[in-house]
């Protein structure tokens, strides 16, 4: 088995382990009551020696790290508790190595081609996550930011309501209320059958053509801002539109779309640093599959 499955399975019996105790653990007393605001914590001091394991120390800096690994992830479990958690884990996991290397599982060829590749893929993590760091600029976000923004064309939404019904003769019925002067949004909610939007008054706020289906698109797109239309059929069943406004959809914002760019920097730094260091080095592949012989007519 892997060791990283290992890891994961190891940790995640720990961690069961502890939780099960943690749940079990009296509450505080009720007469004493929690302080209305906590003075936020010191930083810990990442030298500092939370536990020891036949005499070898575990610090705060081997909890952090234990708390980086998506193995270990305790959502929803406050930080005292989790750290108690990961201090147990560590704890399980230094008597584990111990027994381990007493009983010299280390000393494998096997054991030692693992070690070798966990490393080399922790180098090459930190590595790029290093190198990666160094290309989200401000100067590379906005100049990714103001070519994005230059290859959005502008788009036309509309804001519009509906009502759905199962038949026609239902629909012309509610057409005809609301062009005679009923409230669309009130008899949305006596009649509509959409779950998502009846209670909305049929409010389905801005969209653009394509996010509909294209008859139900069609015609509300063709449509004038304050018009009901005539019954629109759809998969869905029958529809009684409205249009409350049309606009050019606006250009998504600097911080909107922050994230992505982001992402997209990140990703772009990683690639071209591999195929950099791809393109530097001798590689030999011994299993490349041969070039199949050329014809007159391919040379």
């Amino acid at each position: 088995m892997p060791t990283h499955a290992l890891l994961r399975r190891a940790s995640a019996l720990a961690l069961a382990l502890a939780l099960s105790g943690a749940a079990a653990a009296q509450t505080p007393p009720a007469d004493k009551a929690a302080p209305a605001t906590a003075a936020p914590a010191a930083p810990a001091d990442p030298a500092a020696i939370v536990a020891t394991v036949n005499g070898q120390p575990i610090t705060q800096a081997d909890i952090a790290i234990a708390a980086d690994d998506p193995a270990l992830s305790l959502p929803g479990v406050d930080e005292a508790q989790k750290k108690n958690l990961l201090v147990d884990y560590m704890v399980d996991l230094k008597v584990g190595a111990q027994a381990a290397e007493a009983a010299k599982v280390g000393d494998g060829a096997d054991f030692k081609r693992k070690m070798a590749y966990f490393r080399d893929k922790l180098l090459l993590d930190d590595y790029l996550e290093q190198e990666a760091k160094k290309a989200v600029t401000p100067e590379a976000e906005k100049a990714v930011y103001d070519q994005s923004v230059k290859l959005m064309k502008p788009e036309e939404e509309i804001h519009a309501r509906h009502i759905l019904v199962e038949s026609e003769g239902e629909a012309k019925k509610i057409a005809e209320r609301i062009k005679g002067g009923e409230d669309f949004a009130k008899v949305a909610a006596e009649t509509s059958k959409d779950p998502g939007s009846k209670t909305e008054g049929g409010d389905l706020g801005w969209f653009t053509k394509e996010r509909m289906v294209p008859d139900f698109a069609t015609a509300a797109f063709a449509m004038k801002p304050g018009t009901v239309s005539d019954p629109v059929k759809t998969q869905f069943g029958w529809h009684v539109i409205k249009v409350e406004e049309k606009r050019t959809k606006p250009q998504p914002t600097f911080d909107e779309l922050k994230e992505q760019i982001d992402q997209h920097l990140i990703r772009k730094a990683q690639q071209d640093l591999i195929l950099k260091l791809r393109a530097e080095a001798k590689i030999d592949r011994k299993d490349a599959p041969a070039a199949a012989p050329q014809t007159p007519a391919a040379k």
